[in-house]
């Protein structure tokens, strides 16, 4: 059965209590398990997006653009890469890498180079760009990569998902609504009976099972 939202609130609160003193701020994370199902099926494995209601962390985004668009974003994305720097991170294995830590979005003629050049590293990550429309509210657009997280099962084996939903400085409400609106999706994707559990946790705590 799903939790309801006073179940969540309840495990967050409890998670959150036992936060203890870090030197480093903390992230809540969910984990969820499955049964029943045959990840080693294409159709069958976990591969969402999920738009948050407020950003679990403090995401940086990363738009790929040529002028008129990347003079637009610039000053609202936290990188702007045209298509000779998309060039130019193709040849260069650690700028790759550093791409991994950004949502990203693409204005519709970069997305063939970007998935040409970049796909391989991208793609493994499930960090390859959404579309960026013509015309489209850049702002509302990377305000919606800043709050978008992906949920997608690990390996044809590992019958869970992880994710990040908050972190120890948010109010557990706010988190609250992050788990819920991940449950909702991922609801609407399986039945009731496949799931297993359902956990939340600090980097450094204890795992806290939802009740359902």
């Amino acid at each position: 059965m799903k939790p309801s939202k006073k179940l969540v609130v309840e495990a967050v609160d409890e998670v959150l209590s036992a936060k203890g003193s870090r030197k480093f701020t903390q992230s809540v994370d969910l984990a969820i398990g499955f049964k029943e199902i045959d990840f080693k099926k294409n159709e069958q494995r976990i591969n969402l997006s999920v738009l948050l209601p407020h950003a679990p962390k403090d995401v940086k985004v990363l738009v790929y653009a040529d002028d008129p668009v990347a003079s637009k974003v610039k000053g609202v994305a936290d990188l702007v890469l045209g298509s000779a720097q998309v060039q130019e991170y193709a040849r260069d294995e650690k700028k790759q890498k550093e791409l991994l830590n950004f949502n990203s979005l693409a204005e519709p003629q970069l997305m063939a180079v970007v998935g040409k050049a970049l796909g391989k590293v991208l793609g493994a990550k499930g960090k390859l760009p959404a579309v960026l429309p013509p015309n489209a509210d850049a702002k509302g657009f990377i305000d919606r990569a800043r709050r978008t997280i992906s949920l997608k099962v690990k390996g044809k084996m590992l019958p869970a998902v992880h994710c990040g939903v908050g972190n120890e400085l948010m109010p557990a409400e706010q988190v609250a609504d992050n788990v819920v609106a991940v449950l909702d999706q991922l609801y609407a994707k399986v039945k009731e009976h496949q799931v297993k559990s359902i956990v939340i946790k600090l980097t450094m705590g204890k795992p806290v099972k939802v009740s359902a």
